[in-house]
């Protein structure tokens, strides 16, 4: 498998933070620099927004994955029992309407099942393609529409809806959101207002899995990328 050059469709969209993977792989050494969480203490992996952006990648494990969140959208796990899970969603963060409502969204969603020990977030990597899951571009609103855009280009009206706003956590929102991982769909992610706090006020995240990947970075001269559209909204940003 080879990665696409993603280059010109970033440098078009004027996206200056480099896009993040989501890896499943086996090998953290083509991984490095990592960092971790501080063993037995609970973080956001959006935490390390500050790491990535300088070129480190997070490893998380079942037995050091950040938060309980984390715990149990990457890996299953789960630290406290459904009933607290549900208080704590529905009482005291007040996050849906009822704890009807939490049980059923629980029932429905369903936990990303690693293959290997490692996951790893961070900066794309050429040579680990075959282990990648989703890419994630942290985008601004002019940006979002542009790559909202491109994830209809090639979509018929009858094929899985290319763009989704999932209800969940940040990391949710980075890989288990997804249905399925083989079809091209993307999600508007960082819409959880517990990780918001470690992102730009002005930045969201669109997170794409490989196949929608590929269609975008396969975006060609005569797609809307480069027609007058988005060269009159760049024009009126003050970006021509």
């Amino acid at each position: 498998m080879i990665q696409p050059d993603y280059s010109n469709l970033i440098k078009i969209a004027g996206i200056k933070t480099a896009p993040i993977g989501f890896y499943d792989a086996p090998d953290q050494m083509r991984f490095e620099p990592l960092v971790t969480p501080k063993p037995d203490t609970r973080v956001c992996i959006f935490a390390f927004y500050k790491s990535w952006l300088k070129g480190e990648t997070l490893r998380l494990t079942s037995d050091n994955y950040g938060c309980g969140g984390a715990a149990n959208a990457l890996f299953d796990i789960q630290i406290r029992s459904r009933e607290d899970f549900v208080k704590f969603l529905a009482d005291e963060e007040g996050l849906r309407a009822s704890r009807e409502l939490v049980n059923q969204w629980l029932d429905k969603r369903k936990p990303y099942q690693p293959r290997h020990r490692n996951i790893f977030i961070g900066p794309l990597k050429k040579d680990m393609y075959q282990y990648l899951k989703t890419v994630t571009f942290f985008v601004n609103p002019d940006q979002m529409s542009l790559l909202m855009t491109g994830a209809y280009y090639h979509s018929s009206p009858d094929d899985t809806a290319p763009v989704i706003a999932a209800f969940g956590s940040g990391c949710m929102e980075l890989v288990s959101a997804f249905s399925d991982l083989e079809a091209p769909q993307a999600i508007i992610g960082a819409t959880d207002i517990a990780m918001r706090l470690y992102l730009p006020p002005e930045i969201l995240a669109f997170t794409v899995t490989r196949p929608m990947f590929e269609r975008l970075c396969s975006l060609e001269q005569r797609s809307f990328l480069y027609k007058p559209f988005w060269k009159r909204l760049q024009k009126a940003r003050g970006l021509a």
